[in-house]
């Protein structure tokens, strides 16, 4: 295993982060700040509880997932698709660095700039209500799960998008909207029929729903569907991720 080459990867992504570091950290703050004020106050005022969870602190899963989605993907995509942009990846391909070192470097730093943002809106949200974590470990270990994941499938973006613009397709089309559909900030059990049962297609209830479990020990969908729900798609990423490096898809061409 070739340490020193991942290390070099993963400390050059560091940097890029550190160099937008207030504004990384600051745009979730606000973010957050903002979704309490108008989701905690104007419908939480109207809906106390949600299946005897104060409605405040039932929303701050979904919003850590929705950030840990977003900032994931941009991370992964972003960090990958500036050396093909720039011509730089023939050198990574060139390097004494085999495929699963370089998507480590890479995946491993986008998976840590996603998980420090989640945990600055977990912090941020203590501000505004009693949040309560049943399971710390267990909610660590699923957060890291899934920012892994999202950086697999980031990796895959930035390696398909041909331009800058294609990079905002997949996160701002397709994973928010699913987001938003799939329990960040209501429970499906809400939903009449078919509508619950139509939401159980979207893979993104699986997670959340997996993730909230961890904080409040109960969930939507049964906790063990859902990690075999999020395993899945990491076993499927990682596959991708294989066929791209084994064909060169879009990065020897």
């Amino acid at each position: 295993m070739n340490w020193r080459g991942i290390w070099a990867i993963y400390k050059f992504e560091l940097h890029r982060f550190r160099r937008t570091l207030w504004t990384g950290l600051a745009v979730p703050v606000i973010t957050t700040s903002l979704y309490f004020i108008v989701f905690g106050a104007a419908i939480g005022s109207r809906m106390s509880e949600i299946n005897g969870i104060e409605y405040g602190s039932f929303i701050v899963p979904g919003l850590m997932m929705l950030s840990l989605f977003t900032e994931s993907i941009f991370n992964a995509s972003f960090g990958i698709h500036m050396p093909r942009f720039t011509g730089t990846i023939y050198e990574i391909l060139s390097a004494p660095l085999s495929a699963f070192e370089t998507v480590l470097g890479y995946v491993g730093a986008a998976a840590s700039k996603a998980m420090i943002v989640a945990l600055v809106i977990l912090l941020t949200a203590n501000l505004f209500v009693d949040v309560r974590i049943e399971h710390p470990l267990l909610m660590l270990m699923y957060l890291l799960l899934v920012a892994v994941t999202f950086c697999l499938f980031g990796f895959i973006v930035g390696i398909w998008a041909k331009g800058f613009e294609q990079l905002q397709v997949i996160p701002l089309l397709i994973v928010t909207p699913l987001t938003f559909l799939g329990g960040a900030f209501y429970s499906i059990d809400m939903l009449g029929e078919p509508w619950r049962s139509i939401t159980l297609f979207n893979p993104v209830v699986y997670l959340i729903n997996g993730f909230r479990w961890t904080f409040f020990g109960q969930a939507d969908v049964p906790v063990l569907t859902s990690l075999a729900a999020t395993a899945a798609f990491l076993v499927a990423c990682m596959a991708a991720i294989w066929w791209i490096f084994r064909t060169g898809y879009r990065l020897k061409q």
